[in-house]
């Protein structure tokens, strides 16, 4: 299966996974704030300021998914949101050193969360390129 830039499935994939990112990262931004305990769960112990750790970042996951749905941002919202995933992954690799534990999910969805901070990173840095 061969994707082309100029063919419609990859222009259909590469919308669709736009939007697809920004709804999941306005989601889980807003999250941090409904329910930011939850999140607090898998800040590092070394790390201080935990409550407001979880907000910065729910606040740039909001901002950085609402920037990315506009072609005059987008560059800068994909690598905000690159910068923001290598920011938070501590919390998951603290997340998967406790075996899920840290929020009550499985040993191996906590590391398996792992590798999917990667796919997160080229899918920005995709929608980086026009």
């Amino acid at each position: 299966f061969k994707i082309s830039n100029n063919s419609m499935n990859y222009k259909k994939i590469k919308i669709f996974t736009l939007y697809l990112m920004s709804f999941l990262y306005i989601k889980i931004g807003i999250d941090h704030f409904i329910d930011p305990s939850w999140f607090i769960q898998i800040v590092p112990p070394y790390l201080s300021y935990k409550l407001e750790l979880v907000y910065i970042s729910g606040v740039f996951e909001i901002l950085f998914g609402l920037l990315i749905l506009f072609k005059r941002t987008r560059f800068y919202a994909s690598w905000g949101l690159i910068l923001l995933l290598a920011a938070v992954f501590p919390a998951n690799i603290y997340l998967a050193q406790t075996n899920g534990e840290a929020m009550g999910i499985s040993s191996t969805i906590a590391w398996l969360r792992l590798p999917f901070q990667s796919l997160f990173i080229i899918v920005a840095y995709w929608h980086s390129k026009e």
